[in-house]
């Protein structure tokens, strides 16, 4: 895809789906075989469930038929949010990603996996997980010592667990004793 018609993606389409309450993150145009697939990532602060991903969707597909952004030939039109491992590359992606664990990749070399506790304009308040049963610890990370930076999944996050254990262990013994 041209800058060109990326750029001019990007000016139509951002207001629109600004205007739904959301940021435009990414679009993409891929060919696949004779077709082409328009890739469009949105996200908010308090994320995209589906009826706003349908919104947007009809939104932009209605703008996109009235002007000649995508050209003459066919194209299908994808809308939907980052991924679970999703990349950070703006402030607002790591304020989202408060709470969550992140691999840094740092511009003096060598990464770092730590859980994100606060940002602000200069860089992010970490606890970097203890090792073979010592304590996490605390850390400060610019955002001029960050190269890159990625969410991380976590299937089984163990104080988190503790605590919907613990709710599920008061809501038994209060259905018992009712």
């Amino acid at each position: 895809m041209s800058t060109t018609q990326s750029e001019r993606l990007r000016e139509l389409l951002e207001p629109l789906v600004a205007s739904q309450g959301l940021d435009l993150e990414e679009i993409a145009v891929d060919s696949v075989g004779r077709k082409r697939v328009l890739r469009v990532v949105v996200d908010s602060d308090d994320g995209a469930d589906l009826d706003a991903i349908a919104d947007v969707s009809r939104a932009l597909s209605a703008k996109l038929d009235e002007t000649d952004a995508m050209g003459e030939g066919e194209y299908t039109l994808e809308v939907g949010t980052p991924g679970a491992e999703r990349e950070l590359t703006e402030h607002r992606h790591y304020v989202r990603a408060v709470d969550r664990l992140v691999r840094f990749r740092l511009t003096e070399g060598g990464d770092l996996v730590a859980r994100i506790l606060t940002v602000d304009d200069e860089g992010v308040d970490l606890e970097v997980p203890g090792v073979k049963g010592r304590k996490a610890t605390a850390r400060r990370l610019a955002f001029d010592a960050i190269a890159g930076a990625r969410v991380q999944v976590e299937f089984n996050r163990k104080d988190k667990q503790d605590k919907h254990d613990e709710q599920d262990d008061s809501e038994m013994k209060e259905e018992e004793e009712a």
